[in-house]
Formats: structure tokens, C-alpha cells, sequence
């Protein structure tokens, strides 16, 4: 039983190791399929199986050992780990499984589900590391694996540069989280997590000065990682890779990291004197209305699930910052795993509209009517959406309320209301896409011939859907409560979570169905027979500013990409007259005519040798007598 969980890790680590070494010897592609297939199915069922049993447990084995300092690698499975690892193993799976369809007569098939694994592997890691450094080390293999998912198109042009900046972008709040952890580490001394709690809990000031500074660092990590402003620049542009991808790393499970890493080493956030808390809560709040802003002026169907994604995960970061007692991390967690279902089926759904255009459409404005031509799709990407938006009884609805709750508990007005104008426009961009799409007049005659999907990627979508609707009944909040310390309150039956929130809360309940409402029947009534966006007219340049995402794309390649190309230049005109001119061809030169010049002197004549040494004589007698 104690060793079950290694599976955890093995399994994914296996199925690589086996799915390059086909590519090695040319193996069919059936023989991949049932590697990467076998493989998530099994590390699902044993996360399954440790989920079920409810296993606290902990494993590991030293790695690394020089003096007093110890690299341990192993697995922490917790209430918190648990109901994670098995959200990463299931949408890994489905994910899996539906590529089986999507990605059928790729010339790369091997190296994709190569990467699939790889990437389940990291983030399998990062959800079981007992400690900063080995979580460290997943981050970084995530990061890897995605950019070798995102550039799996490197013919394209843009597949690549995507992958290029998706993954440079990355390094920054990397680079941030490494300071963190060394912070930690010179700190604490430590930077396992039972012994941090250990310390915490014994001397709550034991950070000192350093709690906000560590915080904010590490909190920097979750930024690049969860696409949080201004790091959020890479995620749309992810768009390049396979949609699969998008739907397990870039919705589902990486995007999240960020947020299960501020959840799982919530402690350190929380220090007393630590303003860490209050950047958190503002910059997610920021990211949550900045990206459903400019989701509702984009085109592209996977883009707008991108900046959709970008919300949301803001929406995650202002639930962990708004209260230090563990209600945010529980908000957080419970909005994590219910996106995860819906925003997953979301991806797929859009994938299999592209699939059946083979992939020659994603723009929103060349499709429509494709309600009657792929009614299964429709019907999970419908559901979808409505959870998305916060439509009762769905997960979204609860999971967001939650949110929103808290907020209004902790009396953070501003807070409050803003979160409900993002819920206004989450609804206003999510009925737009899914309306104009599905519901729409047909817009070319491409549509006319889409297929419904096969039923290897239709399997997986109405799978996803039976979360996406009852997952808010399921009581996830009551044991993300339970492993924080917070009571919940949903008294442990399916009624009681049902009408949970409009018995604990409805004034918040019933304000956040109206900014649902309102923001979906202004979408529905001004886009239902549309063939052109009607905002192009009515918002002229603001809303082409905000299509372009408020062109900070444009600032940092004007400011950051010309500063690096000016240093770079700079760098190459140093080398070129300094290092190599003055340094190697000045002082070779200066050696060399000095060496022609004794040449000139060494003759061989004895007599100027003789002249030489009594000169040489004459001269040290006489800096003797000087210096005495």
C-alpha cells in the first residue's frame, strides 16, 4: 500500500522511456498508442484507488547527501494532494484518449504523446513534492514538456515563435521562484514542507523580514506559470499548439500549477507581517477583468478560451489572496478543480469543431449553424459554457460563488463588485463565442460539410460533462475545507450542497445570477442572427485596442525586445574591439613586435652580450645607490 503512489511517478516515467525507444527502432504507432493510452489509464486508476482510500502518506528516498545538506525526491499524499493528482491523471487520460482521433496521420505522433507523458510526469511531480526543491525541479520539466507541446508544429513559423516566447516568458517568474526558494532555505534552513510547518507553527516570525519578500517572490513563480499579468502574454499565443494540449496544459492543469503552489505552500504566504496576501488578491483581480475584457473582442475560438483561462485563473489568485485563514486556498482549490472539467471539455469541444474542419478554421466569424451538423459537441460545449458562466445547477456556478462569497465576507467591497463585473463579461464572451458559433447563421460553406466527431474524441467530451455538471455537488469544498481547518457548509448531503449557497448566501448568490444573466442576455440578443461583430462599429479604435490586448505585446517587444537586441549589439561590439581587438589582436601584436625587436638584438655577437650584462651592471648599481 505504502508503495502504491510510486506508481504515480513510475507509470508516466515508463511510458516515456518506452515511447522513445519505439521512435528509436520505428515502431508502429498502434505500439505508441498503447503505451501513452496504458499508461495514464493505469496512473489514473491508482490515483483513483489512493483518492478512494483516502491515503496520507509519505514517501521518500535520499538523492542527494553532501554535509548537513539532504536532496530527497519522493511523494506527499494529503487531502490536498489527492483530489489534485486525480484531476491531473483524469483530464491527462481523456486528453490521451481523444488525441487517439485528433491527432490520427500526424508525422510526429510519437514525439507528441512522447510529450504528453513527460508533461504528466512534471506535473504529477510538482502535485506530490514534499518539498521546495524537488517542486522546483517539476516546475522547470513542466515548463519543458510545454514548450515542446506548443512548438510540436515547428514547421510553423508561429508554432515556434510561440514556443520560443511561451517558454522565455516563463524564465522570469522562474527566475523569481529560484530566489524564493533560496530565501526560504536561508531562512528556515530548511525547505521540507512538514518541517517549514513545524518551524511556523513554533515561531509564527520566524521568516522576520523576509515574509513579504519570499512570498511575492515565490508568488512570482505562479505568475509566469498561471499566465497572471504582465507575465500572461504567452498563453493565447500557446494557441499554436495541438488542441489537446491546450486542453490539458494550457486550461486543465499547468495554468493551475501557480495556483496549487500558492495553496500547497500557503504557509509561507501567510506569515504574520507578510503583504503578500494583498498582491495576490490585487493582481488576480486585475488579470480576471483585464483578460475578460479582451476575450470579448477576440475571433479566434481558441483564443477565446485562452484569455477565458487568463480570467479565471485570476479569479483563483484573488480567492487565495482574500483571507489568511485558509477560506482563500479552499475557494481557490474548489474554482481550480471544477475549471478544470469544464474549461478541459471547452478545448475539446472547440478541438473537434477544428478537427472537423481539418483544421483549416478557427475563426468564430467563418463558422455558425453548427449546432445541427455536430449536436453532441454542441451539447458539451453548451454545457460547457453555461458552467463557465455561473448557471445554477452547474460546477461553475458554485465553485464561483464561493469566490465571490468570500469577498463579501471579508467585507472587500471593491473586491466584490469587480469580481461580479467579471462575472458580466464572463458570461457576455462566453454566450458570444458559443451563439455564433453554433447557433449562428452559417457563415461559409465549409460548415455545411463538418462531420460530428468520431467517437474516440466524443467519449472523452461526454465523460467530461458529467463533472462539469454535478461536480458542485460532490462536496469538493467541504474536503478542501477539511485539510485547511475550515468547516464547511455544505452538512455533508447533496441537498444541502445544492441549495448551499442561497441559504448561507443569497443576497451574493442571487447578485452574481443577475451579472450572469445580464451579461449572457446581451450577448444572446445581439449576436444570435449577427454575421459581423456589431461592437466593431460601436467601440471603433478602443475596440481595437482592446483586441490587441491593450498591445502590450507591442510595449514589450518596443521596450524589452529593442533593449535586448540594443545590449546584444553592444555585447557583439565588445567582443568584436574590445575582447578580440584590443585584448587578443592588440596584445598578440604588442608581443610580437617586442619579440621582433629582441630578435634585433640577440645577434649572437658576443661582444654586444658583454656590453649588455655590464650595462645591465652599471644600471642596478646605480638604482641601489639612489635608493639608499
Amino acid at each position: 500500500m505504502e508503495t502504491l503512489p510510486w506508481l504515480l511517478l513510475v507509470l508516466p516515467l515508463l511510458a516515456v522511456g518506452g515511447i522513445t525507444w519505439c521512435g528509436w527502432r520505428r515502431q508502429r504507432p498502434a505500439v505508441v498508442a498503447r503505451l501513452a493510452v496504458g499508461s495514464a489509464l493505469g496512473t489514473l486508476l491508482v490515483a483513483w484507488w489512493a483518492w478512494r482510500q483516502g491515503i496520507d502518506a509519505r514517501g521518500e528516498i535520499v538523492w542527494l547527501q553532501a554535509g548537513g545538506f539532504t536532496v530527497s525526491v519522493g511523494w506527499l499524499l494529503d487531502g490536498l494532494s489527492r483530489p489534485m493528482t486525480l484531476v491531473v491523471a483524469g483530464v491527462a487520460a481523456l486528453v490521451q484518449v481523444y488525441s487517439l482521433g485528433y491527432m490520427r496521420g500526424d508525422a510526429w505522433w510519437g514525439r507528441y504523446f512522447a510529450g504528453l507523458c513527460l508533461f504528466t510526469l512534471a506535473m504529477l511531480g510538482i502535485v506530490l513534492a514534499p518539498n521546495l526543491l524537488q517542486a522546483y525541479f517539476c516546475w522547470e520539466l513542466v515548463g519543458l514538456s510545454s514548450y515542446l507541446l506548443i512548438g510540436h508544429w515547428h514547421e510553423r513559423v508561429t508554432a515556434a515563435d510561440a514556443a520560443k516566447k511561451a517558454f522565455l516568458t516563463n524564465r522570469v517568474g522562474d527566475l523569481g521562484l529560484l530566489a524564493g526558494v533560496l530565501l526560504v532555505w536561508q531562512s528556515l534552513g530548511t525547505l521540507d514542507l512538514a518541517r517549514i510547518r513545524e518551524i511556523l507553527a513554533a515561531n509564527p516570525e520566524a521568516l522576520g523580514s523576509t515574509a513579504t519578500v519570499a512570498g511575492v517572490l515565490i508568488f512570482l513563480g505562479a505568475v509566469g506559470k498561471s499566465a497572471q499579468f504582465p507575465l500572461h502574454v504567452w498563453l493565447p499565443d500557446a494557441m499554436e499548439g495541438p488542441t489537446p494540449v491546450s486542453a490539458l496544459i494550457h486550461a486543465a492543469t499547468m495554468v493551475a500549477a501557480g495556483v496549487y503552489l500558492l495553496c500547497r505552500w500557503f504557509v509561507l504566504l501567510a506569515a504574520p507581517g507578510s503583504a503578500a496576501l494583498e498582491i495576490v488578491a490585487w493582481t488576480g483581480l486585475f488579470t480576471a477583468l483585464m483578460a475578460a475584457v479582451v476575450a470579448c473582442r477576440q475571433d479566434d475560438l481558441k483564443r477565446v478560451l485562452a484569455w477565458s483561462t487568463i480570467s479565471q485563473l485570476g479569479y483563483m489568485m484573488l480567492a487565495v489572496g482574500l483571507a489568511g485563514d485558509g477560506r482563500g486556498p479552499v475557494a481557490a482549490m474548489y474554482h481550480l478543480s471544477t475549471h478544470a472539467a469544464f474549461k478541459a471539455l471547452l478545448f475539446l469541444g472547440a478541438g473537434a469543431v477544428i478537427h472537423a474542419l481539418h483544421h483549416q478554421e478557427q475563426n468564430i466569424w467563418k463558422l455558425g449553424a453548427l449546432a445541427r451538423r455536430m449536436p453532441v459537441t454542441f451539447a458539451c460545449f453548451g454545457l460547457a459554457t453555461l458552467a463557465l458562466c455561473g448557471v445554477p445547477p452547474l460546477s461553475g456556478a458554485y465553485s464561483k460563488d464561493a469566490i465571490l462569497a468570500l469577498a463579501h465576507e471579508e467585507h472587500r467591497t471593491g473586491m466584490y463588485l469587480l469580481a461580479l463585473v467579471g462575472s458580466a463579461l464572463t458570461a457576455f464572451y462566453m454566450v458570444r463565442v458559443a451563439t455564433v458559433t453554433f447557433l449562428g447563421p452559417a457563415k461559409s460553406q465549409a460548415v455545411d460539410c463538418a462531420p460530428e466527431a468520431p467517437g474516440v474524441m466524443r467519449w472523452p467530451m461526454l465523460l467530461l460533462a458529467v463533472p462539469t455538471v454535478l461536480g458542485g455537488l460532490w462536496g469538493i469544498d467541504e474536503a478542501y475545507g477539511r485539510v485547511f481547518g475550515v468547516a464547511g457548509e455544505g452538512g455533508g448531503s447533496v441537498w444541502a450542497r445544492f441549495v448551499g449557497p442561497w441559504v448561507h448566501a443569497p443576497g451574493v448568490a442571487l447578485a452574481a445570477l443577475a451579472a450572469t444573466l445580464l451579461g449572457g442576455g446581451a450577448a444572446w440578443l445581439w449576436y444570435r442572427k449577427a454575421v459581423s461583430d456589431p461592437l466593431d462599429e460601436s467601440l471603433g479604435a478602443l475596440g481595437g485596442w482592446c483586441r490587441e490586448a491593450f498591445r502590450l505585446d507591442a510595449l514589450y517587444e518596443g521596450v524589452l525586445v529593442r533593449a535586448h537586441d540594443l545590449a546584444g549589439s553592444a555585447c557583439a561590439a565588445a567582443d568584436r574591439w574590445v575582447l578580440a581587438g584590443f585584448l587578443i589582436r592588440g596584445l598578440h601584436g604588442l608581443v610580437a613586435s617586442a619579440g621582433r625587436l629582441v630578435r634585433r638584438v640577440q645577434t649572437g655577437n658576443v661582444q654586444i652580450h658583454a656590453l649588455f650584462f655590464v650595462a645591465g651592471v652599471v644600471l642596478w648599481l646605480w638604482l641601489m645607490l639612489a635608493w639608499e
